[in-house]
């Protein structure tokens, strides 16, 4: 159901790269909500072919850039606003990989070169492209910055490795500049934690399997997918977030809120040959 909440916006989404893509469940959805917008990523990632089936379906125009690129990115901005007839409304920044990750190089033995890779990649971009915009003058007075973030920027969590720091920098980075851009233009500026969701990237964190479980469960509300994801998404670009800036906004179930959980409890004390009883009052009542 459509609530044209984005009639009349423009925008740009960089990251789509398939159908489990957050910034691809972004983009359609936003397209339903009445937006107009451009979509880029990597050309390496254009050569796999179906950003261009969302570009088809959204009408919207391909534009490849390498976001660790102030060139590409001045491009694909002033590109953009041509395309668009003028300034934009909205970007989205859901981009993320790590060398390190991907070589299974453990946290204790990273590849440094692989870590300024990382963090170029991960977090350094969103600085890129929030100062490629602001120089360009390239958002209207109003509009909205999104970065995807995780919880691992705050705590540690087993196999999230360096990614962790980047997603800690993409944080201070959209505080940093929210308050600039806040100040000077009226334009917002925040991070979605999302819960772990099976994308092609997140597929490649050790142990994504048994962390979606784990945190599946934690949450009272349960994990939130992609789909809901680009649904949060959407608020933060509409007029109905106009004061919400420099936020890092947990949409995860309430698993930020946790400590331990019923369920976790009884499933620890059954693990254990030990006197004690599990616990099995009524969670609702205990």
């Amino acid at each position: 159901m459509a609530y044209n909440l984005l009639k009349g916006k423009k925008g740009i989404i960089f990251g789509a790269l398939d159908n489990k893509s957050i910034a691809w469940k972004v983009a359609e959805l936003a397209h339903e909500e009445g937006a107009v917008f451009t979509l880029s990523n990597t050309p390496t990632a254009l050569r796999f072919g179906e950003i261009n089936e969302l570009a088809e379906k959204c009408n919207a125009t391909v534009i490849p850039a390498d976001a660790t690129s102030v060139e590409d990115l001045t491009r694909v901005i002033e590109q953009s606003m041509e395309i668009l007839g003028g300034k934009v409304d909205f970007i989205l920044h859901s981009i993320g990989m790590s060398l390190n990750v991907r070589k299974k190089r453990v946290y204790s033995d990273l590849d440094y070169n692989y870590l300024m890779k990382t963090l170029d990649i991960s977090a350094v971009s969103f600085h890129k492209m929030l100062q490629t915009a602001y120089k360009l003058d390239a958002i209207n007075e109003w509009g909205s910055v999104v970065g995807l973030s995780y919880i691992a920027a705050q705590r540690t969590l087993y196999g999230y490795n360096d990614m962790a720091d980047a997603k800690a920098l993409l944080e201070s980075v959209a505080r940093s500049f929210g308050y600039i851009y806040g100040r000077e233009r009226k334009i917002r500026v925040n991070t979605i934690s999302q819960s772990p969701t099976y994308t092609t990237a997140g597929s490649g964190v050790k142990g994504i399997d048994s962390l979606m479980d784990f945190t599946d469960r934690m949450s009272p509300l349960g994990n939130a997918t992609a789909d809901e994801c680009a649904s949060y998404c959407i608020t933060l670009f509409s007029d109905l977030t106009k004061k919400v800036t420099m936020q890092n906004l947990f949409h995860d179930g309430g698993f930020s809120s946790m400590g331990m959980s019923w369920k976790a409890m009884k499933m620890y004390n059954k693990s254990f040959n030990c006197d004690c009883d599990p616990i099995d009052e009524d969670p609702i009542t205990d």
